[in-house]
């Protein structure tokens, strides 16, 4: 099932990486599960989406008063550790190799995040640090190792490029994979967000750790 997907998303001989691609779209929806709990519920700040964080210090610079310096500050440092040692892994091995690790231990900085959540809150200070250190290295890691894998238009955490391509080439693969990614991010964060507003953030987080769980065991096979 897995390869036919990505038979569809690669169709013919550009998919490089068997069944890989594939696994793309569940981490696209971990994307906006994980932003919308940190943009919702830690003080206006992404921790997939670091683009949107050197706006917010440019704006947290300029006076806005609605948005954390510190909190972007922090999240911008960690997903660079995150991605650091992801590439770290990578590099003693191959990206196929290291796929399944790296996304463990993502796994397993998600899980730790989802105990902080459960015990402590999101709204004390000490645990919006855990929760945002946590969470963006975890996607620091997956960005590193998405990039690595190269898949075009999947790269499961930015859609800038992807809607330009979606405007602006004829229909195609590429345009799929576009469609995908985007109502992928769109879902994940729709999930996110009512998770987030109807049972608290750990659900978001319980869904999200769910996900990982699932690309761990299918990228084993």
């Amino acid at each position: 099932m897995l390869t036919r997907v990505a038979g569809w998303l690669l169709p013919g001989d550009t998919n490089k990486h068997r069944h890989l691609p594939a696994l793309l779209i569940p981490l696209t929806l971990v994307t906006g599960l994980v932003d919308a709990v940190s943009f919702l519920g830690l003080n206006r700040v992404f921790v997939a989406n670091m683009t949107g964080n050197v706006v917010f210090v440019g704006f947290a610079l300029a006076g806005d008063r609605e948005l954390s310096l510190w909190s972007s500050l922090l999240a911008i440092t960690t997903f660079m550790v995150g991605a650091w040692t992801a590439a770290r892994l990578i590099a003693r091995s191959d990206v196929e190799r290291a796929f399944t690790p790296v996304t463990a231990v993502h796994a397993t900085l998600v899980a730790t995040a989802l105990v902080v959540a459960s015990i402590f809150g999101h709204r004390n200070i000490g645990a919006q640090i855990a929760l945002i250190s946590l969470l963006a290295c975890g996607m620091g890691m997956q960005n590193a190792v998405v990039r690595k894998l190269a898949v075009p238009d999947m790269t499961t955490t930015v859609l800038t490029i992807a809607i330009t391509g979606l405007a602006g080439d004829p229909p195609g693969a590429a345009g799929r994979r576009r469609l995908v990614s985007v109502f992928g991010m769109c879902a994940g964060a729709l999930c996110g967000g009512l998770l987030h507003f109807h049972l608290g953030p750990p659900a978001a987080l319980a869904l999200a750790l769910v996900l990982l769980l699932a690309v761990v065991v299918f990228a084993r096979g």
